[in-house]
């Protein structure tokens, strides 16, 4: 049978896509906080551990498909937070499953955000620290700052971590791609959206297309990210925000 493993599975775009690759006829391991196979904190060193470990248990250490879609949003008042889970709760468990991925010659695909370019600085100290420091050297460089001024950072980082892999990767017959989401209806956006401060300007942000995407419809082209007729696309980062990067940065890509 083939197998899957997904983080951040109980809600939002990880759990749509959980349902269609069961739909399909994986053996699907979710990873979350609760309702999941696999219950972890993946804001913690030990909480990823235990992820990738039990996992692998379940699998027999194969995995055919890889989706990290566990996140905290940049409404959150800890900004360290955030960034251990959206950077370190995906990085971590993305090479600790490498080997399983690559005995079955697997396809991963990880959740970044449009917002990693919005007016990002790519030598902000956040981002050079979670991507070559240590992850003290990050929270360090993060202090007390909200989370606010973390979320795109750790997403921008994300990007640039599957980029920076795709060699070595692509060389074990691991394809490995990351998705930039625009405003999706989802948990952690209608958190940011209701918030009284950020949700200004969350509803400020263009979106060309005049509305938000439902999490199903980021599932479809994660599917289609990973299925056969994406075989070539390898370190890829793909946008799908009804245009509000291209509004943003038209002159940019």
């Amino acid at each position: 049978m083939k197998k899957a493993v997904i983080s951040g599975s109980a809600s939002g775009i990880g759990s749509c896509v959980k349902a269609r690759l069961e739909k399909q006829g994986y053996d699907v391991i979710g990873i979350d906080l609760k309702d999941a196979s696999v219950t972890a904190d993946l804001s913690t060193t030990e909480g990823r551990s235990s992820a990738i470990r039990n996992a692998l248990k379940e699998l027999g250490g194969e995995i055919d498909i890889l989706v990290l879609a566990a996140g905290l949003g940049g409404h959150l008042d800890d900004g360290q937070l955030v960034a251990k889970v959206n950077y370190y709760g995906a990085i971590e468990l993305l090479d600790g499953f490498r080997d399983a991925l690559a005995a079955r010659k697997g396809r991963c695909v990880v959740i970044s955000s449009n917002s990693a370019q919005m007016g990002t600085d790519p030598e902000n100290p956040i981002i050079t620290s979670l991507l070559d420091g240590s992850e003290a050297d990050a929270m360090e460089a993060i202090g007390e700052l909200p989370a606010a001024a973390t979320y795109g950072a750790s997403k921008h980082a994300v990007a640039r971590a599957i980029r920076r892999r795709a060699a070595e990767w692509g060389a074990k017959g691991i394809r490995l791609n990351a998705i930039a989401p625009g405003q999706t209806e989802t948990p952690l956006f209608r958190g940011a959206a209701d918030h009284p401060t950020i949700g200004q300007a969350v509803t400020a942000i263009p979106i060309p297309m005049a509305r938000v995407a439902a999490a199903d419809e980021l599932a479809g082209v994660i599917e289609f990210m990973l299925s056969d007729a994406a075989a070539y696309m390898h370190g890829s980062i793909i946008y799908v925000d009804g245009g509000t990067d291209a509004q943003l940065r038209p002159d940019a890509f």
